[in-house]
């Protein structure tokens, strides 16, 4: 780390994820329009760095979590199962067919701001009919890889899109945050490798920023850590307000950002 880029990389990585880690969301969407906009990386090296945040930010949330007992189960292997391959392709089809950032913005906010606000209407106006059962093992292995894609090209890990998604389905924030979490990390490690293997033949500015991805990394580290501590001492309604809340606000700057 060599200036002040890195200490506001640093900062900006800790206040984000301080805050996102509660719900299950890394941090990397919120991120991502810091580094393109303020940061000035050039895409798509945005999502590399992105992905590299993840990979240095990720433990220290799960570390956190697997000290509350809350991380393991049949939802974290059915996740990473279906994320894991699909980052390779997302990888593969944002190097070579959705290089443009207006392009990559107007796709984040299409996806995020429905989801944001069909879980925060969910939860201020709850359905007067019976709960919907959980998704199967199958759908939500189906989702996953989905997700896993559309985290590849967007560089986000995919918690921020699995998270509204299942905790709208029924499923609690205290089981889907961790479940969603180690998801992430696993997709992020992946996802940075096969960027790091398609810098050397795609076209363009390919590889990450090591340093600012490095910082952010370290203050989403140390943010992601308390934020998970601070998880189970929050109201599960006020959980999934807050997730709504994140996934239409970033939705929307992605289309004041896009369209500008």
């Amino acid at each position: 780390m060599n200036g002040p880029t890195e200490l506001y990389g640093l900062a900006a990585g800790l206040v984000i994820a301080l805050v996102t880690a509660p719900v299950g969301v890394s941090g990397a969407v919120f991120l991502l329009p810091v580094q393109l906009s303020v940061f000035g990386v050039p895409s798509p090296a945005v999502t590399p760095t992105n992905l590299l945040y993840n990979v240095v930010a990720g433990p220290g949330a799960l570390l956190r979590y697997r000290r509350e007992g809350t991380l393991g189960g049949p939802l974290v292997r059915l996740l990473v199962l279906g994320t894991l391959p699909g980052v390779v392709i997302g990888a593969c089809v944002r190097v070579f067919a959705v290089p443009g950032a207006t392009v990559f913005r107007l796709l984040v906010a299409g996806l995020l701001t429905p989801l944001g606000l069909w879980l925060v209407a969910r939860t201020l106006r709850p359905a007067r009919t019976p709960r919907r059962a959980e998704p199967s093992p199958r759908a939500v292995t189906a989702l996953a890889l989905t997700v896993g894609i559309v985290g590849g090209i967007y560089g986000i890990g995919g918690g921020s899109l699995l998270g509204p998604v299942l905790v709208g389905r029924g499923m609690p924030v205290a089981v889907v945050a961790p479940a969603a979490l180690a998801s992430t990390f696993a997709t992020s490690v992946v996802g940075a490798a096969a960027f790091a293997v398609l810098s050397l033949t795609g076209p363009g500015d390919v590889a990450p920023d090591w340093s600012l991805g490095l910082a952010c990394g370290v203050g989403g580290l140390i943010g992601g850590y308390l934020g998970a501590y601070l998880q189970p001492r929050l109201p599960e309604r006020a959980l999934r307000l807050l997730l709504g809340a994140l996934a239409t606000g970033v939705g929307g700057l992605y289309v004041v950002r896009g369209l500008g």
